[in-house]
């Protein structure tokens, strides 16, 4: 063997034993896609409800109360229901925005209208 195929030989294992100790070539990274996400539906806007106002109403106060009178303060205070208050009668305390209170005495003249 020669000198030249000598340097040849160890030059070849040289590039051998690299080759063989480096690293192999990461793996491409996967593709990864963004996960759906299902939006919820929109919100409709809220329908404006009615609200009461119990000026509209003052003229009952001092009449007695009717039918025709009710549904006419009603009507004239923008309400959708309304109800009447007893003296004495018990009363819940939930509020509604467009219901009228008629508050009455013993003879069922109308002592005072407000909304709630």
């Amino acid at each position: 063997m020669t000198r030249r195929t000598i340097g040849f030989s160890i030059a070849a294992l040289a590039i051998g034993l690299l080759t063989a100790c480096a690293a192999p070539a990461p793996a491409p990274a996967p593709v990864v896609e963004a996960p759906v996400v299902a939006r919820p539906a929109p919100v409709p806007a809220p329908v404006p409800q009615p609200e009461c106002s119990a000026a509209g109403a003052r003229f009952a106060v001092g009449q007695t109360l009717s039918p025709q009178l009710e549904a006419a303060a009603r009507t004239r205070a923008n309400a959708t229901v309304s109800r009447v208050l007893r003296p004495g009668q018990a009363v819940t305390l939930e509020f509604n925005a467009a219901r009228l209170n008629l508050e009455v005495d013993a003879r069922s003249r109308v002592t005072a209208v407000r909304c709630g």
